[in-house]
């Protein structure tokens, strides 16, 4: 026990910014300084040569640093994934009102749309109503993916001023 008290005055404070300059984090390190204690205390019995002592501390105050950054990086998984996946399963239905808004003003979009040259209304009808990508629109239309991404812009251009009467 003696011993163990001895080896934490000379070494804890190194051990301890050590952990701080890997976490940048005053509390954290704190905590992560205890927890690193805390387990060498628990193994110091298991300890042979006393002349390792100070790497063996560094050592466990690294393994602590490591398990706390997989820690964070499951929660912060958890946040992109689970919840996200949450609220986009929670999305509220749109008010009947609103429905027929949408439904109205899709079918203006689609009229307009159809007032365009056929070269522009077909990239544009496949891109944004069926959700094609620009590459199946070029396979389907045996086009270069360039002449695909150039009609889409220019349909785009000239649909442009036409919807400002939607707005």
């Amino acid at each position: 026990m003696e011993n163990f008290e001895k080896a934490i005055l000379e070494h804890g404070k190194s051990v301890y910014l050590y952990i701080y300059s890997l976490v940048k984090h005053k509390e954290l390190a704190e905590d992560l300084y205890q927890e690193t204690l805390l387990s060498a205390y628990l193994a110091f019995p298991t300890i042979q040569e006393s002349s390792k002592l100070k790497n063996w501390l560094f050592t466990i105050a690294a393994n602590k640093c490591r398990d706390n950054w997989r820690k964070e990086n499951k929660t912060k998984q958890f946040w992109k994934e689970e919840v996200y996946s949450y609220s986009a399963v929670m999305e509220p239905t749109p008010l009947p009102e609103e429905r027929v808004i949408l439904k109205d003003y899709a079918s203006k979009m689609a009229k307009k749309v159809k007032t365009l040259p056929e070269i522009y209304q077909k990239p544009i009808y496949l891109y944004y109503y069926k959700d094609y990508s620009i590459n199946e629109i070029s396979m389907k239309s045996n086009l270069p993916i360039s002449t695909v991404k150039t009609r889409i812009k220019r349909a785009k251009e000239r649909l442009r001023p036409k919807l400002q009467s939607l707005a």
